[in-house]
């Protein structure tokens, strides 16, 4: 397989192997073609070998993804790359390395609803009401706090009201929790690395040694905790390459600190930059409207869409009283377009900010008759019966994780009440 399928720019920052390589890449410009091609370059060229190669992404979809794609180009049904969300590379990492952080390799992953469950534990615990911290109110502001690698003792001495020092508090007892339970939270994945890192030079050589070449998706949205990671692991070797798009970073409320993409020639001086400023995705009217409204950004590095797919229609714009109005307008334009241009319902999609947006729509959309189909529902993950089973399982292999037996202990019911089971826990 060659690379005759890129174009210029791509192809050169495919090729580009020796050094930090940062990857500008524009919405639609084919950024996921770059890094799989870049992957299948680096071993058809015998220049590293699989087993040598790390490439992190954000989602378990976009990991599994390039995964598949990389072993297309390949022809390949085994590939040792390690291809993985942040999360997954770090979990599976600290369960090879438990011992040294004094963790039983069968920890616990709490997700938000666990968080919560343990924090109203711990609230209860330490006699704090609701109105004072509710837990989701605890849950973010400590998730901010690690995610600025922010220990509970560095924000005790910054505590000044008596909400910041309730916060520091609850964020030790909250450790402490965790602890008993043999588990980890999210946060905690991305830091524990670094501090086997730190503790253990002997560790991080190691990771050096297995990762000789690191690959990373959407640069733009890595926080503090990620960007050491990297750094960490390619300070010696210099050979690490990102692709991401500042124009993208819509992150910064959970930690994504696009200082991290826009700065890396500082922590890289010798970085070579390459700018894919190709649209395959966009018509020229939509890439310039969106322009218009990044450019407003404080700080973005200057990139110049220009669409292969054409000018395109103007884009249309109307304003309506209220929602109700809004859903009338949508169907006429629905309509208009069936009529003149022979379209089909399936041929359009409605797209609108938040989940309580669509009533107004689909109550529209029954009274006229149009058949239409929501996507997204409940993650298969987050549904009741799905984590009961989980919670079953994880007690199983970790008969310390109070969580999950307060979630399960009464399914089905046992008419075991709290009290009883606080005093037992």
């Amino acid at each position: 397989m060659s690379l005759k399928k890129l174009n210029k720019t791509q192809r050169a920052a495919v090729e580009a192997t020796d050094g930090p390589i940062l990857i500008f890449a524009g919405a639609g410009s084919g950024k996921t073609r770059v890094l799989t091609h870049k992957m299948f370059y680096l071993i058809s060229e015998e220049l590293y070998k699989p087993e040598n190669i790390l490439s992190v992404t954000f989602t378990n979809k976009a990991a599994k993804e390039m995964k598949v794609r990389v072993m297309g180009l390949l022809k390949t049904d085994n590939l040792p790359i390690t291809i993985g969300t942040f999360h997954s590379v770090c979990a599976r990492l600290i369960r090879v390395e438990a011992k040294h952080l004094d963790l039983s390799p069968q920890f616990a992953i709490y997700d938000v609803q666990d968080q919560l469950d343990l924090f109203k534990v711990v609230l209860k615990g330490l006699n704090i009401p609701k109105d004072t911290l509710a837990p989701n109110q605890a849950r973010n502001q400590i998730s901010y706090l690690k995610n600025k690698m922010i220990t509970p003792s560095t924000q005790a001495r910054k505590a000044r009201t008596i909400l910041e020092k309730t916060v520091v508090e609850v964020y030790s007892a909250y450790q402490k929790a965790l602890r008993v339970n043999e588990a980890l939270d999210f946060d905690d994945l991305l830091l524990y690395p670094l501090e086997l890192f730190d503790k253990h030079p002997k560790i991080l050589a190691k990771y050096q040694k297995k990762w000789k070449y690191i690959l990373v998706d959407e640069y733009q949205d890595t926080n503090r905790p990620q960007f050491h990671f990297l750094t960490r692991l390619s300070e010696n070797n210099q050979q690490i390459c990102v692709v991401g798009d500042d124009d993208q970073s819509i992150y910064g409320w959970r930690g994504a600190d696009v200082s991290n993409i826009l700065d890396f020639g500082k922590f890289f001086p010798s970085c070579r930059i390459f700018t894919l400023e190709k649209n395959y995705r966009s018509t020229q009217q939509i890439l310039d409207a969106a322009t218009s409204v990044v450019t407003h950004n404080d700080r973005r590095a200057k990139k110049n869409l220009v669409a292969a797919n054409g000018s395109g229609d103007l884009l249309g714009l109307f304003e309506t009283r209220d929602e109700l109005e809004e859903a009338d307008a949508i169907i006429s334009a629905l309509e208009k377009e069936i009529k003149l241009n022979k379209r089909t319902f399936s041929d359009f999609s409605v797209l609108y900010r938040t989940n309580a947006q669509s009533r107004a729509l689909e109550d529209s959309f029954r009274r006229m008759g149009i058949p239409y189909n929501i996507v997204g529902s409940i993650r298969f993950y987050d549904r009741k019966e799905v984590k009961d089973v989980l919670a079953y399982l994880r007690l199983v292999i970790n008969l310390r994780d109070t969580i999950s037996l307060r979630r399960i202990v009464n399914f089905p019911p046992r008419g075991i009440g709290m009290k009883t089971l606080d005093k037992c826990v």
